[in-house]
């Protein structure tokens, strides 16, 4: 059966969600939390596991990407396996996989089990973000609570990412580095109790026939496009990874024919003939892009450039993310008196903001990158609420599962993207601009040539002038790289901003915020 556009209801006809609805959200804030935090908990136990289970250097790289290049390929089949078997369901299964997996993954003996684990993770994990949302789009009907759910579910994404490197810095100073997994154990357990009282089962009511082809095309499509790009911006070779990306392509063009094709598609793609739901969606990928872009250059700025530890890093970056929870929470309120396009395109600009400031701090100041980073948590708090909830709404919540994953594959791909582009700039900028002691071996001019941390590496190995001279000119060379990052990130924030004045507009007219009273503006 394929997606029929709904007309948004307008909040004031909708019924209202009671208490036990409100319960049912904080309930499904446990997996979101668990897995936001997961995704930024690892990178401080890879020292760790480095030590304990001796990766190959192609391993460690695994081990990291392995958990979202799965859960990117398969969060478009899970929603649509939710809106067939149950949401609540699917979300179950999940979370037991989830917490069962956890414990093996504590428990690892090697770097290929560890792997393996990793992978299984993605897996569950594709099943729970789809089901929570898609829940929220059930369970909130009234155009207002759901805007304000939605932004409750966000805050707790942006909360998690906050909490990550504040929980692991803790238990791997406690702990050795499998407790970074068993942190899902009791969150896991308390959500297998608590949601069977209190969410709500839902599912689509015609659903369509299984289609396994569409699965295989889906997961073709995304692993090589994802995996080819992340290599490229790690300096791998243009034309191997170059090939994967045209074959992911190539698979996806497929993919898209035949949901076409199909009286009963796994996901139509007709839906994003309709600007609203095309222009969410952009809206979603872009303002992750500029937050994941942003964070891959300040970490290493704050660490290596500014010599910060981890930990201390984590909490220059709190106040940007406290923020972001923030306005995003206040995006639900404002979204009553101006229109939709308006204000993902403000979010936008802030983000625009964000990385003008990085660019004309050019001494580098911890205090410069909280404010920048402030101004764009701002507008990453107000873009993704804003852009989440016109993509829910341009489903019916019969299809809620299937847009849901839509979202989610955006905020992945964005994630992507974010480190890819700007990561590959950076890299470039960095080459073009350090200054190497010509009397460095081959290997070391390589290492030290290629990023901040290799030179850092090399100049510990050097007389005390050359490596002082070195790790001035890596730094400088780093910044400057930095600064051109911050400039091609405001062109892009600001030429997205405006494409969400143009193809947002129909979010404007037809019922949503702006129709009425204040709203016009």
């Amino acid at each position: 059966m394929a997606f029929i556009l709904d007309t948004p209801v307008p909040g004031a006809t909708a019924a209202r969600a009671g208490t036990r609805a409100w319960i049912a959200l904080a309930v499904l804030m446990l997996p979101v939390l668990l897995i936001s935090v997961d995704n930024t908990v690892l990178s401080f136990a890879v020292p760790s596991i480095s030590l304990a289970l001796v990766p190959s250097a192609n391993e460690l790289l695994w081990i990291i990407d392995v958990y979202p290049l799965v859960l990117a390929a398969l969060l478009v089949p899970m929603g649509s396996l939710a809106d067939r078997f149950g949401r609540r369901r699917l979300l179950l299964l999940g979370s037991t996989g989830f917490t069962v997996v956890s414990v093996l993954a504590a428990f690892a003996p090697s770097a290929a089990a560890l792997i393996g684990c990793r992978a299984l993770l993605g897996v569950f994990g594709s099943m729970l973000m789809p089901s929570t949302l898609s829940l929220i789009r059930n369970l909130f009907v009234h155009q207002d609570q759901r805007r304000t759910a939605i932004a409750i579910w966000a805050a707790c994404f942006s909360g998690g990412a906050a909490l990550g490197p504040i929980v692991g810095g803790f238990l791997l100073e406690h702990f050795w580095w499998g407790a970074v997994f068993l942190l899902s154990i009791p969150v896991m357990v308390l959500l297998l109790i608590l949601a069977p009282v209190f969410v709500p089962a839902s599912k689509d009511p015609a659903p369509g026939k299984i289609d396994p082809l569409s699965i295989l095309l889906s997961f073709g499509a995304m692993v090589p496009t994802i995996f080819g790009i992340k290599e490229i911006a790690q300096g791998r070779p243009w034309f191997v990874n170059g090939a994967l990306i045209v074959v992911g392509v190539a698979l996806g063009l497929v993919f898209v024919r035949r949901q076409l094709a199909r009286t009963n598609p796994m996901l139509d793609v007709r839906l994003f003939r309709n600007p609203v739901f095309s222009g969410g969606v952009l809206a979603n990928l872009l303002s992750i892009f500029s937050l994941v872009g942003f964070l891959y250059f300040v970490t290493q700025h704050l660490q290596l450039v500014v010599g910060l530890s981890p930990t201390a890093a984590a909490f220059v970056l709190v106040p940007g993310l406290v923020i972001s929870i923030m306005t995003g929470l206040l995006a639900a309120s404002l979204a009553k008196f101006f229109r939709p396009s308006r204000l993902a395109a403000a979010g936008l600009l802030l983000n625009a903001v964000g990385f003008g400031i990085v660019w004309l701090n050019t001494g580098g100041s911890v205090a410069g990158v909280v404010v920048a980073f402030a101004v764009l948590g701002a507008g990453v708090g107000i873009a993704e609420t804003i852009s989440n909830d016109l993509i829910l709404s341009a489903a019916p919540p019969a299809k809620a599962g299937a847009a849901s994953a839509i979202s989610e594959t955006a905020y992945e791909v964005g994630s992507v993207l974010g480190t890819a582009l700007l990561g590959s700039i950076l890299a470039a900028a960095y080459r073009l601009n350090v200054v190497l002691p010509a009397s460095l071996t081959a290997a070391d001019r390589h290492a030290a040539g290629q990023t901040l941390g290799g030179a850092i590496d090399v100049a510990g190995t050097l007389p005390a002038g050359q490596g002082t001279a070195l790790l001035a000119s890596a730094r400088q060379a780093f910044d400057s790289g930095s600064g051109l990052v911050s400039l091609v990130g405001v062109g892009l924030m600001l030429a997205a901003a405006l494409m969400c004045l143009r193809t947002l507009r129909a979010a404007d007219s037809r019922g949503g915020p702006g129709t009425s009273g204040r709203a016009g503006r």
